[in-house]
Protein backbone atom coordinates (compact mmCIF):
# COMPACT_ATOMS: atom_id res chain seq x y z
CA UNK A 1 0.00 0.00 0.00
CA UNK A 2 1.20 3.52 -0.84
CA UNK A 3 0.90 6.21 1.64
CA UNK A 4 -1.70 8.61 0.07
CA UNK A 5 0.69 11.68 0.87
CA UNK A 6 3.40 10.23 -1.44
CA UNK A 7 0.61 9.69 -4.04
CA UNK A 8 -0.82 13.28 -3.93
CA UNK A 9 2.69 14.29 -5.16
CA UNK A 10 1.83 13.00 -8.67
CA UNK A 11 0.36 15.84 -10.38
CA UNK A 12 -1.55 13.79 -13.23
CA UNK A 13 -4.96 12.15 -11.90
CA UNK A 14 -4.24 9.78 -14.13
CA UNK A 15 -1.08 8.40 -13.43
CA UNK A 16 -1.68 8.72 -9.59
CA UNK A 17 -4.73 5.88 -10.48
CA UNK A 18 -2.56 4.13 -12.64
CA UNK A 19 -0.04 3.54 -10.38
CA UNK A 20 -3.14 2.88 -7.25
CA UNK A 21 -4.66 0.01 -9.85
CA UNK A 22 -1.64 -1.82 -10.64
CA UNK A 23 -0.70 -1.52 -7.19
CA UNK A 24 -3.59 -2.78 -6.30
CA UNK A 25 -3.16 -5.97 -9.12
CA UNK A 26 -0.37 -7.32 -7.85
CA UNK A 27 -0.81 -6.79 -4.20
CA UNK A 28 -3.58 -9.27 -5.20
CA UNK A 29 -1.32 -11.79 -6.53
CA UNK A 30 0.49 -11.96 -3.62
CA UNK A 31 -2.48 -12.44 -1.46
CA UNK A 32 -4.61 -14.64 -0.16
CA UNK A 33 -7.13 -12.51 -2.13
CA UNK A 34 -5.70 -14.01 -5.10
CA UNK A 35 -8.15 -14.61 -8.02
CA UNK A 36 -10.43 -11.97 -7.01
CA UNK A 37 -10.56 -9.71 -10.01
CA UNK A 38 -11.52 -13.24 -11.82
CA UNK A 39 -13.99 -13.63 -9.79
CA UNK A 40 -15.19 -10.16 -9.82
CA UNK A 41 -14.94 -9.88 -13.52
CA UNK A 42 -17.03 -13.35 -14.41
CA UNK A 43 -14.54 -15.41 -15.75
CA UNK A 44 -13.87 -19.00 -15.99
CA UNK A 45 -10.80 -20.65 -16.80
CA UNK A 46 -10.17 -22.25 -19.96
CA UNK A 47 -10.39 -25.03 -21.34
CA UNK A 48 -9.83 -27.44 -24.21
CA UNK A 49 -12.13 -26.73 -26.80
CA UNK A 50 -12.67 -23.28 -25.85
CA UNK A 51 -11.78 -20.50 -28.88
CA UNK A 52 -8.89 -19.59 -28.19
CA UNK A 53 -10.19 -15.68 -29.63
CA UNK A 54 -12.20 -15.70 -26.55
CA UNK A 55 -8.70 -15.72 -24.05
CA UNK A 56 -8.09 -12.46 -22.13
CA UNK A 57 -4.78 -11.63 -22.50
CA UNK A 58 -4.54 -9.19 -19.84
CA UNK A 59 -5.49 -11.28 -17.27
CA UNK A 60 -3.04 -13.89 -18.71
CA UNK A 61 -0.30 -11.47 -18.26
CA UNK A 62 -1.25 -10.59 -14.82
CA UNK A 63 -1.65 -14.16 -13.75
CA UNK A 64 0.05 -16.47 -16.21
CA UNK A 65 -2.83 -18.53 -16.52
CA UNK A 66 -5.78 -18.36 -19.13
CA UNK A 67 -9.21 -17.18 -18.46
CA UNK A 68 -12.58 -16.45 -20.48
CA UNK A 69 -14.55 -14.05 -19.61
CA UNK A 70 -18.26 -15.02 -19.68
CA UNK A 71 -21.28 -13.28 -21.24
CA UNK A 72 -19.10 -10.11 -21.52
CA UNK A 73 -22.51 -8.19 -22.70
CA UNK A 74 -24.42 -8.64 -19.66
CA UNK A 75 -20.99 -8.50 -17.35
CA UNK A 76 -20.46 -4.69 -18.21
CA UNK A 77 -22.10 -2.17 -16.34
CA UNK A 78 -22.60 1.50 -16.62
CA UNK A 79 -21.33 3.69 -13.25
CA UNK A 80 -21.78 7.06 -12.30
CA UNK A 81 -19.30 8.87 -10.00
CA UNK A 82 -20.52 11.47 -8.09
CA UNK A 83 -18.58 13.87 -6.58
CA UNK A 84 -18.95 16.49 -3.50
CA UNK A 85 -17.67 20.09 -4.67
CA UNK A 86 -18.74 21.50 -1.72
CA UNK A 87 -17.15 24.33 0.19
CA UNK A 88 -16.53 21.72 3.12
CA UNK A 89 -14.25 19.55 1.06
CA UNK A 90 -12.15 22.03 0.23
CA UNK A 91 -10.79 21.41 4.05
CA UNK A 92 -7.35 19.92 4.42
CA UNK A 93 -5.15 19.64 7.65
CA UNK A 94 -1.87 18.10 5.78
CA UNK A 95 -0.82 18.83 2.29
CA UNK A 96 -3.71 18.18 0.22
CA UNK A 97 -7.49 18.16 0.63
CA UNK A 98 -10.55 16.20 0.73
CA UNK A 99 -11.61 17.61 -2.25
CA UNK A 100 -8.30 16.07 -3.92
CA UNK A 101 -8.22 12.95 -1.91
CA UNK A 102 -12.28 12.49 -3.22
CA UNK A 103 -10.83 12.90 -6.76
CA UNK A 104 -8.30 10.24 -6.47
CA UNK A 105 -10.39 7.91 -5.39
CA UNK A 106 -12.97 8.43 -7.47
CA UNK A 107 -10.33 8.64 -10.40
CA UNK A 108 -9.27 5.05 -9.31
CA UNK A 109 -12.22 3.27 -9.29
CA UNK A 110 -13.07 5.05 -12.77
CA UNK A 111 -9.52 3.63 -14.29
CA UNK A 112 -9.94 0.57 -12.64
CA UNK A 113 -13.38 0.42 -13.86
CA UNK A 114 -12.25 1.38 -17.77
CA UNK A 115 -9.72 -1.52 -17.52
CA UNK A 116 -12.06 -4.15 -16.86
CA UNK A 117 -14.48 -2.71 -20.10
CA UNK A 118 -16.99 -0.97 -17.91
CA UNK A 119 -18.83 2.54 -18.64
CA UNK A 120 -18.14 5.10 -16.15
CA UNK A 121 -19.58 8.81 -16.32
CA UNK A 122 -18.94 11.47 -13.57
CA UNK A 123 -20.93 14.37 -11.96
CA UNK A 124 -19.66 17.35 -9.61
CA UNK A 125 -22.17 19.25 -7.72
CA UNK A 126 -22.62 21.55 -4.27
CA UNK A 127 -26.41 22.87 -4.24
CA UNK A 128 -26.20 22.08 -7.89
CA UNK A 129 -24.95 19.78 -10.62
CA UNK A 130 -21.73 21.47 -11.95
CA UNK A 131 -20.86 19.24 -14.37
CA UNK A 132 -21.82 16.15 -15.80
CA UNK A 133 -20.42 13.76 -17.98
CA UNK A 134 -22.42 10.63 -19.32
CA UNK A 135 -20.80 7.06 -19.05
CA UNK A 136 -18.67 6.28 -21.63
CA UNK A 137 -15.45 3.77 -22.46
CA UNK A 138 -13.30 4.60 -24.44
CA UNK A 139 -9.05 6.26 -23.80
CA UNK A 140 -9.81 9.53 -25.39
CA UNK A 141 -12.83 9.71 -22.60
CA UNK A 142 -11.06 8.41 -19.74
CA UNK A 143 -8.72 11.27 -20.08
CA UNK A 144 -11.56 13.97 -20.08
CA UNK A 145 -13.06 12.55 -17.13
CA UNK A 146 -9.72 12.79 -15.18
CA UNK A 147 -9.22 16.33 -15.98
CA UNK A 148 -13.20 16.61 -14.62
CA UNK A 149 -11.78 15.38 -11.66
CA UNK A 150 -8.86 17.85 -11.03
CA UNK A 151 -11.25 20.54 -10.68
CA UNK A 152 -11.71 21.91 -7.09
CA UNK A 153 -14.69 22.92 -5.19
CA UNK A 154 -15.76 26.37 -5.69
CA UNK A 155 -19.63 25.98 -5.26
CA UNK A 156 -21.31 27.14 -1.54
CA UNK A 157 -22.63 25.03 1.30
CA UNK A 158 -23.62 20.72 0.86
CA UNK A 159 -27.43 20.65 0.14
CA UNK A 160 -27.42 17.32 -1.35
CA UNK A 161 -31.36 17.61 -2.08
CA UNK A 162 -31.38 19.03 -5.58
CA UNK A 163 -28.74 17.96 -7.19
CA UNK A 164 -28.77 14.47 -6.55
CA UNK A 165 -32.98 14.47 -7.28
CA UNK A 166 -32.16 16.14 -11.00
CA UNK A 167 -28.95 13.22 -11.45
CA UNK A 168 -31.60 10.49 -10.31
CA UNK A 169 -33.97 12.14 -12.94
CA UNK A 170 -31.30 12.26 -15.35
CA UNK A 171 -30.34 8.65 -15.21
CA UNK A 172 -32.65 7.07 -17.26
CA UNK A 173 -30.73 3.45 -17.41
CA UNK A 174 -30.19 1.33 -14.13
CA UNK A 175 -26.91 1.46 -12.84
CA UNK A 176 -24.14 1.82 -10.75
CA UNK A 177 -23.68 4.64 -8.04
CA UNK A 178 -20.85 6.10 -6.37
CA UNK A 179 -20.78 9.07 -4.42
CA UNK A 180 -18.10 10.49 -2.87
CA UNK A 181 -18.85 13.50 -0.02
CA UNK A 182 -17.88 14.46 3.54
CA UNK A 183 -21.58 14.51 4.41
CA UNK A 184 -21.87 17.42 6.41
CA UNK A 185 -24.99 18.14 5.93
CA UNK A 186 -28.35 18.06 7.55
CA UNK A 187 -28.95 14.47 8.75
CA UNK A 188 -32.51 14.95 8.88
CA UNK A 189 -33.03 14.96 4.96
CA UNK A 190 -30.24 12.55 4.17
CA UNK A 191 -33.04 9.69 3.91
CA UNK A 192 -35.03 11.59 1.63
CA UNK A 193 -31.64 12.94 -0.56
CA UNK A 194 -30.16 9.68 -0.60
CA UNK A 195 -33.75 7.47 -1.66
CA UNK A 196 -33.33 9.68 -4.54
CA UNK A 197 -30.99 7.59 -6.30
CA UNK A 198 -32.31 4.62 -4.64
CA UNK A 199 -35.44 4.77 -6.48
CA UNK A 200 -34.26 4.52 -10.04
CA UNK A 201 -33.36 0.43 -8.88
CA UNK A 202 -29.94 1.64 -8.32
CA UNK A 203 -27.07 0.10 -6.79
CA UNK A 204 -25.67 2.54 -4.52
CA UNK A 205 -22.10 2.91 -3.00
CA UNK A 206 -20.89 5.59 -0.35
CA UNK A 207 -17.48 6.54 0.75
CA UNK A 208 -18.26 9.46 3.52
CA UNK A 209 -14.63 11.36 3.45
CA UNK A 210 -13.45 12.96 6.41
CA UNK A 211 -10.33 14.59 7.38
CA UNK A 212 -8.17 13.24 10.59
CA UNK A 213 -8.60 16.38 12.42
CA UNK A 214 -12.31 16.21 11.44
CA UNK A 215 -13.06 12.60 12.96
CA UNK A 216 -10.34 13.51 16.12
CA UNK A 217 -10.17 16.91 17.06
CA UNK A 218 -7.12 16.59 18.30
CA UNK A 219 -6.20 20.39 18.56
CA UNK A 220 -4.49 21.54 21.71
CA UNK A 221 -4.77 25.48 21.76
CA UNK A 222 -7.60 27.43 21.85
CA UNK A 223 -8.00 29.28 18.28
CA UNK A 224 -10.54 31.01 15.79
CA UNK A 225 -12.06 28.23 13.74
CA UNK A 226 -14.08 29.98 10.33
CA UNK A 227 -16.96 28.04 9.12
CA UNK A 228 -15.86 27.47 5.43
CA UNK A 229 -18.84 27.51 3.85
CA UNK A 230 -20.61 30.17 5.99
CA UNK A 231 -17.61 32.11 6.49
CA UNK A 232 -18.26 32.72 10.09
CA UNK A 233 -15.70 32.65 12.88
CA UNK A 234 -15.96 31.07 16.07
CA UNK A 235 -13.65 31.26 19.33
CA UNK A 236 -13.02 27.46 20.85
CA UNK A 237 -10.99 26.17 23.42
CA UNK A 238 -10.44 22.27 21.84
CA UNK A 239 -10.39 20.90 25.62
CA UNK A 240 -13.20 22.64 26.31
CA UNK A 241 -15.85 21.39 23.12
CA UNK A 242 -13.76 18.05 22.60
CA UNK A 243 -16.59 15.82 24.09
CA UNK A 244 -19.30 17.66 23.18
CA UNK A 245 -17.72 17.24 19.55
CA UNK A 246 -17.05 14.15 19.68
CA UNK A 247 -20.47 13.01 20.99
CA UNK A 248 -22.39 14.78 17.65
CA UNK A 249 -19.63 13.66 15.17
CA UNK A 250 -20.41 9.93 16.30
CA UNK A 251 -24.36 10.89 16.32
CA UNK A 252 -24.29 12.00 12.95
CA UNK A 253 -21.74 9.06 11.37
CA UNK A 254 -23.95 6.57 13.32
CA UNK A 255 -27.38 7.87 11.93
CA UNK A 256 -25.70 8.32 8.42
CA UNK A 257 -24.82 4.45 8.44
CA UNK A 258 -28.36 3.78 9.91
CA UNK A 259 -29.77 5.51 6.38
CA UNK A 260 -27.65 3.84 4.37
CA UNK A 261 -28.29 0.73 5.78
CA UNK A 262 -32.14 1.19 5.49
CA UNK A 263 -31.60 2.48 1.45
CA UNK A 264 -29.74 -0.42 0.76
CA UNK A 265 -26.46 1.63 0.06
CA UNK A 266 -22.71 -0.06 0.44
CA UNK A 267 -21.62 2.55 3.27
CA UNK A 268 -17.54 3.53 3.81
CA UNK A 269 -16.18 6.02 6.06
CA UNK A 270 -12.57 6.88 4.98
CA UNK A 271 -10.56 9.15 6.78
CA UNK A 272 -8.14 11.07 3.99
CA UNK A 273 -5.23 9.49 5.36
CA UNK A 274 -6.08 5.94 4.35
CA UNK A 275 -4.47 3.98 1.41
CA UNK A 276 -6.92 4.03 -1.63
CA UNK A 277 -5.85 0.53 -2.14
CA UNK A 278 -8.62 -0.18 0.73
CA UNK A 279 -11.47 1.99 -1.06
CA UNK A 280 -10.42 -0.41 -4.42
CA UNK A 281 -10.82 -3.50 -1.93
CA UNK A 282 -13.79 -2.44 -0.58
CA UNK A 283 -15.50 -1.91 -3.61
CA UNK A 284 -14.52 -5.47 -5.17
CA UNK A 285 -15.97 -6.93 -2.11
CA UNK A 286 -19.24 -5.00 -2.22
CA UNK A 287 -19.71 -5.77 -6.03
CA UNK A 288 -19.11 -9.50 -4.98
CA UNK A 289 -21.12 -9.83 -2.10
CA UNK A 290 -24.41 -7.81 -4.83
CA UNK A 291 -23.32 -10.22 -7.38
CA UNK A 292 -23.83 -13.39 -5.07
CA UNK A 293 -27.07 -12.09 -3.80
CA UNK A 294 -28.36 -11.81 -7.16
CA UNK A 295 -27.02 -15.31 -7.98
CA UNK A 296 -28.91 -16.85 -4.79
CA UNK A 297 -32.04 -15.18 -5.72
CA UNK A 298 -31.93 -16.26 -9.26
CA UNK A 299 -31.39 -19.44 -7.87
CA UNK A 300 -34.21 -19.41 -5.72
CA UNK A 301 -36.73 -18.54 -8.43
CA UNK A 302 -35.77 -21.04 -10.10
CA UNK A 303 -35.84 -23.54 -7.63
CA UNK A 304 -39.62 -21.95 -6.84
CA UNK A 305 -40.39 -22.18 -10.44
CA UNK A 306 -39.53 -25.90 -11.09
Amino acid sequence: MIDPISLMKIKSMELRAKVIVEGFWKGIHRSPFHGFSVEFSEYRQYTPGDDPRHIDWRVYARSDRYFIKKFQDETNLRCYLLLDHSRSMGYGSGSYTKAQYAGTLAATLAYFLFTQGDAVGLATFDDRIRQYMPPRNRPSYLKRLMLGLEAQPEGGATDLGPPLQRIAQMLTKRGLIVLVSDLLTSIDRLETDLGYLCAGGHDVVLFQTLDPAELHFDFDTPAIFRDIESGRDMYIDPVVAQKNYQQRLEGHLAASRATCQSLGIDYHLFATDRPFDLALLDFLQDRMRRRKQIHRAGGSRLGRAI
